[in-house]
Order: structure tokens, then sequence, then C-alpha cells
């Protein structure tokens, strides 16, 4: 079973930045699909951005492109989201996702909190 420990989350001012960090283990990581997802209260999860381990092949949410970049580490088996002009919209748990390439089966890790104050 894969394991997901996301890290990172944090509050900033608009404009701010943080990196959040979604280190996975238990399973090969280079069959998997990992993504990031965010919810806040009363609304569902919403894609933010994924990457390919299979390709390296990226995804982004129209709300995030040009301000935040998905990134892979292979030797620490861990997945970066940088996230750069931040702003009170971008406010939510954000949750690391690993979805088997090809297959239904994903695993998620617990959220982490961003905050983005005006």
């Amino acid at each position: 079973e894969v394991q997901l420990q996301a890290s990172g989350g944090g509050s900033v001012q608009v404009g701010g930045s943080l990196k959040l960090s979604c280190a996975v283990s238990g399973h090969s990581f280079d069959e998997y699909i990992i993504g990031w997802f965010r919810q806040t209260p009363g609304n569902e999860r919403e894609g933010v951005s994924a990457i390919s381990a299979v390709d390296d092949s990226t995804y982004y949410a129209a709300s995030v492109k040009g301000r935040f970049t998905i990134s892979i580490d292979n030797a620490q088996d861990t997945v970066y989201l940088q996230m750069n002009s931040l702003n009170p919209e971008d406010t939510a748990v954000y949750y690391c996702n690993a979805q088997k390439y090809g297959t239904t089966v994903n695993y998620w890790g617990q959220g982490t909190q961003v905050t983005v104050s005006s």
C-alpha cells in the first residue's frame, strides 16, 4: 500500500509563496500519477496539479497555471508544489493523491492547511 505524507502548508500574505511536499512510500514510485487537490469547507475537492512519474507530463488547473509549479524528485520519492503569487482564493486544505497509472487505484495523504490573508 502507498503512503503519502504531505507537508509545507502555512499562513502567508497575498503575493507570498509556499512549497508543499508529498513524500511517497510503500511502493514503486514510478507507476503513479501524483496529484495535488484542495478543498474548502462546503465544497468538493478540486484538482490543482498533477505529474506523471511515468513520463513527467504535468497538469495544472486554469486557476493556478503560471503561478504553481509541480516537480518530482525521483531520488527522494517526493513531489513538490511550488506556489507563488498566492491569493486568498488559494486558501484551502491541500491533499496529495497517488493514482496507479492506467487504473482507478488511488491513495490519499492527510491534508495540509494553506491560508492566504490580505
